[in-house]
């Protein structure tokens, strides 16, 4: 047995104390700490948190402790039982490694406990202690629970290291909601100053869990599961686990009364929990055999990530709509937001769904202000290829087959009998669904070429309208008119004018000059604001304007030249009903 008690102990410093025994080690027991945790395909290195590691043998005597490198150490002792003690600094507000303060504490398994070499496939046990200091604090987590009742602090087992890290931990004072969807108990947790109406929130989310419980067939491949939520005042960002979820959102994103308009901001956050929960089957059961199993100690590269978080992020949306959460012009204006999201940025055309899925570690998830030039989102692009997966399955076999049957035989063949999917798994399996060979729907995986949709919608009642953007906040959607001169450039106001945060390549912005992080303060001798990109509308095209910034302390100037703005946003129009219902019923 490894038997872990982790204390908040001193919340204020922001510090987690482990203590770790290990009976019978070896003669020279290694310990390490992952890299990066599953879900989130970064290197993160949580061992830099960590504090005053220190040895111990069973009667308490010092014993030397040997660094290895950046994640892992060793002891050799002849002691009949190892003790570890260790802190961990928590101080990252986010849904990935560990936080703590006076508020509430949450940790990720991945960031606080080292794990022993040769015993990870042994049980092992937590007891969670209360923080000192501080009265009222509840707990959750799915962690098998030993001893405690529900929402207290305890004693817990995991029957090896995976599934130890594999459930999160919050502890504070919370709101607690509880439902049922197919027979299983969903329980959700809120963290933080709110207004939210639970019961709203408990019936959309039964809807959402129960069709896609449906989807892939009861019962649910899990006996219990947990959403908890840290509110903030601007937050946003979800993690999937096993049985559990842990989540960001803003507080005006909850639902404030039962009969609360579904507006924007709710649907966002229904649209994040959905993505999550859909992830218990695709990434969490079915997943790459190169996730099979973890190797968390570097990068564990796999082409496939647009299947995982592609597929997923098409059907996080789509389940909003099939269980009556959103309807249909509702859908249709989210899926119009992620094409947009995809068209506007030039990197599409460089980098492939393979590409950007192998090399999530360096570029997805380390982007910079060219990312809109130099990459494309293996979710948003992964999402288009997935309708276009479904459409073409829909169309070939006469509305007979459809993505969810492509889902149910990975469910069947592979995530249910816990084998990891290789490279080729999804296309030989539609290729069944569609009755022939599938190479040439699954060659667009190595392309970088837009997607043939806008035929394929057609023939689903549905036209692709490409439009200009019609300001700054325009996401895609909706019926507005663009704007007939272009900029190329995002930017926020500031002071005196606005910061540029990001330029895509070949744009008027680019053309003039400008940069991320420049601050524009003048055009054509004016100052410049918030609504810059209406002003330009008053020049016609063929003209160009002087624009005056400071690039750190440095005045620059260039010249904009004033042009028809690209068609790079997507409106999505219901043209005939019962041709979508094909697709959309």
């Amino acid at each position: 047995m490894i038997r872990y008690q982790i204390t908040a102990i001193d919340p204020v410093a922001h510090l987690f104390e482990v203590a770790l025994r290990i009976d019978k080690p070896a003669p020279v027991q290694q310990l390490w700490l992952p890299a990066w945790l599953p879900g989130s395909y970064m290197v993160r290195d949580f061992a830099k948190n960590l504090i005053d590691i220190r040895a111990f043998d069973e009667i308490n005597r010092p014993l030397a402790l040997q660094q290895l490198d950046k994640q892992r150490w060793q002891v050799a002792s002849t002691a009949e039982v190892l003790h570890l003690r260790y802190r961990v600094y928590a101080w990252d507000l986010s849904v990935r490694t560990a936080h703590l303060d006076q508020t509430h504490g949450f940790f990720n398994g991945s960031s606080v406990f080292l794990a022993v070499s040769g015993r990870e496939q042994h049980a092992h046990d937590v007891e969670i202690l209360p923080p000192k200091g501080i009265a009222g604090w509840q707990l959750a987590t799915m962690l098998p629970r030993m001893s405690g009742e529900d929402w207290q602090f305890g004693r817990f087992r995991a029957k090896d290291y995976d599934e130890l890290i594999d459930h999160p931990v919050e502890m504070g004072t919370f709101t607690v909601g509880t439902f049922e969807a197919c027979g299983v108990r969903h329980d959700v947790i809120l963290t933080g100053r709110h207004q939210c109406c639970m019961p709203r929130l408990l019936t959309d989310l039964t809807a959402i869990c129960e069709s896609q419980i449906q989807l892939f067939g009861t019962p649910a491949p899990f006996e219990r599961y947990l959403f908890m939520t840290q509110v903030l005042k601007d937050g946003f960002g979800g993690l999937e686990h096993s049985a559990s979820t842990a989540l960001h959102c803003s507080r005006h994103e909850l639902p404030t009364s039962l009969d609360a308009p579904l507006d924007k901001d709710y649907r966002n956050y229904l649209t994040l929990c959905s993505h999550e929960y859909f992830h218990s089957w695709n990434v969490k059961r079915i997943k790459p055999a190169a996730f099979m199993p973890y190797q968390l100690e570097s990068e564990s590269y796999t082409s496939q990530l647009w299947a995982y978080e592609g597929i997923t992020s098409y059907y996080d949306d789509l389940m909003t709509y099939r269980s009556g959460r959103v309807d249909k012009q509702g859908y249709l204006e989210l899926l119009s937001q992620t094409f947009t999201r995809v068209y506007r940025g030039n990197g599409r055309l460089l980098q492939s769904l393979t590409d950007s899925s192998f090399n999530a570690w360096t570029k997805f998830y380390k982007q910079d202000e060219n990312a809109v030039n130099a990459i494309v989102s293996y979710y948003t692009k992964g999402a288009l290829f997935a309708l276009f997966l479904d459409l073409t399955l829909r169309l070939e076999t006469n509305g007979k087959k459809s993505l969810d049957d492509l889902m149910r035989a990975l469910w069947q063949r592979f995530g249910q009998k816990a084998v990891g999917t290789d490279d080729d798994s999804h296309q030989q399996l539609y290729g069944e669904l569609l009755g022939r060979d599938a190479s040439a729907e699954f060659a667009w995986l190595s392309k970088v070429d837009d997607l043939p949709l806008a035929e394929l919608l057609a023939k689903f009642g549905v036209e692709l309208k490409l439009r200009a953007s019609s300001g700054n906040s325009d996401q895609g959607g909706g019926d507005a008119d663009g704007l007939a001169i272009g900029f190329g450039a995002k930017y926020k106001a500031e002071g005196l004018g606005i910061r540029i945060t990001s330029v895509s390549n070949g744009s008027p912005a680019h053309k003039a000059g400008l940069s991320a992080k420049d601050l524009l303060i003048a055009a054509d001798g004016l100052q410049v604001g918030a609504q810059f990109e209406q002003a330009l509308q008053r020049y016609a095209a063929g003209a160009a304007i002087t624009l005056h910034w400071f690039r750190d302390d440095v005045l620059m100037s260039g010249e904009l030249p004033i042009e028809v703005a690209a068609k790079d946003t997507v409106s999505l129009i219901l043209k005939d009903e019962q041709q979508a219902k094909a697709w959309l019923d």
